[in-house]
């Protein structure tokens, strides 16, 4: 993430790492961060890594792909942070509702709860609605308003999962 601070490029880190942060922690055998770029910059961001040393892979998604870019980030004892090059739906305001964590002698800005408990309730899979449920489950209190509308955002499935999440968590 210091390449990502140096460059001047916001991200919120999501996945697995969020997951401890806002639910219960899980293994995952890499890290996944969403970036503030568009993937005209992917290029720019991905040599930056490559100057600073590490192995890089640059995917890019079609038209309908919800990821325009992943950047596949490796370093030498093959520990993987997957970088999404946006994601359609992610409201710019997400960035901003991060929450910063401190991790050994830095600190990671982590995507902010109700951001966190939407994309999971659009990606959908029976882990993510698992680290959704937990996070509202734990969430103490939590802006119902909020979430929902980001919800929508990602479509009319990410609204009926949360629907049926927070249905469950009364």
């Amino acid at each position: 993430m210091e390449v990502l601070t140096r460059e001047g490029i916001n991200y919120a880190v999501i996945g697995a790492m969020a997951a401890s942060i806002h639910g219960i922690v899980r293994a995952s055998f890499d890290a996944d961060a969403v970036l503030s770029l568009g993937s005209s910059k992917a290029r720019d961001v991905q040599r930056a890594f490559q100057d600073a040393g590490f192995h890089t892979e640059l995917r890019t998604g079609d038209v309908e792909d919800p990821i325009p870019a992943l950047l596949q980030i490796t370093d030498e004892f093959a520990n993987r942070v997957d970088l999404l090059v946006g994601l359609r739906g992610l409201e710019a305001e997400a960035f901003s509702r991060a929450i910063e964590v401190p991790f050994k002698e830095m600190t990671l800005k982590v995507v902010g709860k109700e951001d966190f408990i939407a994309m999971k309730a659009f990606a959908g899979g029976p882990q993510d609605l698992a680290d959704a449920a937990n996070a509202v489950a734990i969430a103490g209190s939590l802006d119902v308003e909020l979430v929902t509308r980001l919800a929508k955002r990602y479509g009319p499935d990410a609204a009926t999962n949360l629907e049926k999440l927070l249905s469950t968590n009364k």
